[in-house]
């Protein structure tokens, strides 16, 4: 996945609450298992009416959003059903950190072992990023991993908590998988003095 250091950009809102998996990617998107291509279904039936037109009342369709990289939505974003299709279906849809006060947990970890930043501020903070969102001037957030810091060209610095090792895996950009590969040699040479004696589990039938 990409490295994630310090992201500037355009912020786009969703002040609603419980904001569930099913809504960022509906069930009938779940059929492949590839992680690209799922932009146009990211929030589909907010987003698009039935005839495939865009819904004039869902907040994200505003053309002063269109190019947004970060979302700011309400509590609990991300709850209901465990599908990584959500995380790659907003990563496709351009955005690369979700600012909420809280997330839902498999979200949380399928968002960051995909290189998605969610960012959990105080809920008085959040209404100060949607206010000023809802202006649709053009607000930007930069979000600082290094510093582990949300700010603006307002004044506004906040600062935000990640897990350290998911923090390493963002920083350098490696899944939790190539950060176990990283350590290859140590592990080999822990497996070389290990005592034959002891048990192993190879999977294999004895």
């Amino acid at each position: 996945m990409r490295p994630f250091t310090e992201h500037e950009g355009l912020v786009a809102v969703l002040p609603r609450d419980d904001v569930d998996t099913d809504q960022i990617i509906p069930k009938q998107f779940l059929s492949r298992t590839d992680r690209d291509g799922y932009g146009d279904a990211c929030f589909f039936a907010w987003r698009l009416d039935e005839a495939g037109r865009p819904r004039p009342d869902f907040e994200l369709n505003h053309p002063g959003f269109r190019g947004a990289s970060v979302l700011v939505a309400g509590r609990n974003f991300g709850c209901g059903s465990s599908r990584e299709h959500a995380a790659w279906a907003l990563l496709d849809s351009g955005l690369r950190v979700v600012v909420a006060p809280s997330f839902g947990d498999i979200f949380t970890v399928n968002a960051l072992q995909n290189g998605l930043l969610p960012v959990a501020l105080p809920a008085e903070a959040v209404r100060t990023l949607v206010g000023r969102g809802e202006r649709h001037d053009g607000y930007r957030l930069t979000v600082d991993l290094g510093r582990q810091e949300v700010r603006d060209g307002e004044g506004l610095r906040v600062g935000f908590t990640v897990d350290p090792f998911w923090r390493d895996c963002l920083l350098e950009g490696r899944d939790p998988v190539a950060m176990a590969l990283h350590h290859a040699a140590a592990i080999s040479a822990h497996e070389a003095l290990r005592s034959p004696l002891l048990p192993v589990s190879t999977g294999l039938d004895t």
